[in-house]
């Protein structure tokens, strides 16, 4: 009885050790410049030493939702299922705005503001679930009077009791009983051979231009090798560049300088000059007010 016993007890404690959070990911708009980020590791530490932390970004534009929301599309998809994103670009913080928790059919969660961040990553991955956080017991403790940084004090915290398993999504709080705050943009669509679609972001460090249309869309177009395509880009109603674009595959099938149409690495059709900046060079930038027009 007493090996029994023993066994037993080595067992439980084996299962104990081997059991395995989920990771957690921190994007902000903070900048690594002061202790905030710190701050809210700290946070995810004390709920669990064990917990493995990553970065997305920090280094979001200020204030701007819609390139928070296009960062998790852009990262988020390569994440295993139970994987914990926090999203903290909150203007509105400390007002009635909402704090939710979304599950993705992917099984992957988001934690943010209410503020339209999830409305690129929902459309992208489906809506299993939305849970409005429940303040009154998934806030940091002591942290009641403070109105201005509830990425520390709410959203990491969440997060961090989420991927520690030290609460279930259900007890995140109630389901949400309204839509998510979304932001409008012009998705892709094909309408008599011609594509329409968005500039959500730029390739920042090249100034590449990425477009919101993705390669099934693209090849319904039938473009072969060096074609050229006539693009035009718009900001809001106003026409910013017209002009042909030979497609290829990559930057050096063109001469330097010169432009390219291509796929990038999401698969999405997107625009380049080969070593130099076709945003800078056009004046063109992105967010849900740019949109793209291509045909043959």
């Amino acid at each position: 009885m007493k090996v029994v016993i023993v066994i037993l007890a080595t067992c439980l404690i084996c299962i104990s050790c081997s059991r395995q959070n989920n990771a957690l990911v921190i994007q902000t708009d903070f900048g690594v410049k002061d202790g905030a980020v710190n701050a809210m590791k700290g946070v995810a530490f004390t709920i669990d030493p064990k917990l493995s932390i990553y970065d997305l970004t920090h280094e979001i534009p200020s204030y701007n939702i819609w390139e928070a929301g296009y960062r998790l599309y852009q990262a988020a998809p390569f994440w295993p299922a139970g994987t914990v994103f926090v999203s903290v670009v909150d203007p509105g913080v400390g007002t009635a705005r909402k704090s939710i928790v979304m599950k993705s059919k992917s099984g992957q969660y988001f934690v943010t503001p209410d503020n339209g961040t999830l409305t690129l990553i929902s459309d992208a991955l489906g809506i299993e679930a939305v849970r409005e956080i429940d303040e009154k017991i998934n806030r940091r403790p002591g942290s009641e009077n403070s109105f201005t940084f509830h990425g520390r004090d709410v959203y990491v915290y969440t997060a961090s009791r989420l991927a520690a398993g030290k609460i279930s999504f259900e007890e995140v709080g109630p389901l949400l009983q309204q839509s998510m705050v979304r932001l409008e943009y012009q998705r892709p669509v094909l309408s008599n051979n011609i594509i329409s679609g968005n500039i959500p972001v730029l390739d920042i460090q090249y100034g590449n231009v990425w477009t919101n249309i993705n390669d099934s869309l693209f090849k319904q177009l039938n473009v072969k090798p060096n074609e050229k395509l006539a693009v035009k880009i718009f900001n809001k109603d106003s026409l910013v560049f017209t002009g042909e674009v030979p497609f290829a595959k990559t930057f050096g099938d063109v001469g330097l300088r010169q432009p390219l149409a291509y796929l990038n690495s999401l698969m999405n059709f997107s625009l380049a000059l080969n070593m130099a900046s076709f945003a800078d060079s056009f004046h063109i930038s992105s967010g849900k007010d740019w949109s793209i027009k291509i045909g043959r």
